[in-house]
């Protein structure tokens, strides 16, 4: 089984290095590693270069936004699997591909998602928050439950199915495609309890101001899936909270 893993990269010189080589580190073997790069002019791209041997595709052009180098990254991969790294994260641990390729065999599904955790900006053994996503329940949705998007790994097949990430969202698209692969389809999905990522506090999607636009476009994304979008955010933003005391 081969796993397409994608990260996409936008001035990121401080953090892409310690990105590739925890892709790089990992046990399985088989693994396609895609980089799609924004156009950086900090550095990223030399960076990126020392590692082009070990790198299956990598491509660098100015882009609208996260999701729009997300799909070209889609239309690129040619693995059985495909999953997301961001520039700013790592794996939680070394074989961590091992385990969801195992999952995917194992339990003969269409998806596999697992739990990260959220560790300070600068001291990286520091958690932040712990994201225990817990078992698939389809009605749990309605209620605002999703899994911790950079733990989900999805068949090629499922998103051909699903289509590619919406671009005109700019900061919540993970949210629009989790909901088709986990709602509006109805694809196989297992839970894997394992920690899959550490993601660094001050990315994209963790600061206060960035959630707060999230909230609006998440808001939008529910009431477009038809589900109760006062039930399914305020339901969202309510789990969040006993991530921060566990």
């Amino acid at each position: 089984m081969t796993i397409s893993l994608i990260t996409a990269c936008f001035n990121r010189s401080k953090t892409i290095e310690r990105t590739i080589q925890s892709v790089l580190s990992q046990n399985y073997s088989n693994i396609e590693y895609i980089i799609i790069d924004g156009g950086s002019t900090d550095g990223s791209i030399d960076i990126i270069k020392c590692y082009a041997g070990k790198i299956a595709h990598f491509r660098s052009a100015p882009d609208n936004n996260m999701y729009e180098a997300i799909n070209k990254g889609i239309r690129l991969a040619t693995g059985d699997v495909v999953g997301l790294l961001h520039s700013d994260d790592v794996f939680y641990a070394t074989d961590v591909l091992t385990k969801v390729a195992d999952a995917f065999k194992r339990h003969n599904v269409d998806i596999v998602y697992g739990d990260g955790i959220f560790v300070d900006k600068e001291e990286s053994q520091k958690t932040i928050r712990n994201w225990i996503s817990g078992e698939y329940n389809r009605q749990k949705i309605k209620r605002g439950w999703l899994p911790l998007h950079p733990t989900v790994y999805a068949k090629k097949s499922v998103l051909e199915q699903c289509g590619l990430y919406n671009e005109s969202y700019k900061i919540a698209s993970d949210s629009d495609m989790l909901i088709k692969m986990l709602f509006i389809n109805h694809f196989k999905v297992h839970y894997l309890c394992e920690y899959i990522v550490k993601m660094r506090m001050g990315g994209v999607s963790t600061s206060f101001k960035s959630q707060l636009s999230k909230w609006k476009e998440d808001f939008l994304i529910f009431r477009f899936h038809k589900l109760n979008p006062y039930i399914a955010l305020g339901g969202k933003i309510l789990s969040k909270v006993p991530q921060f005391f566990r």
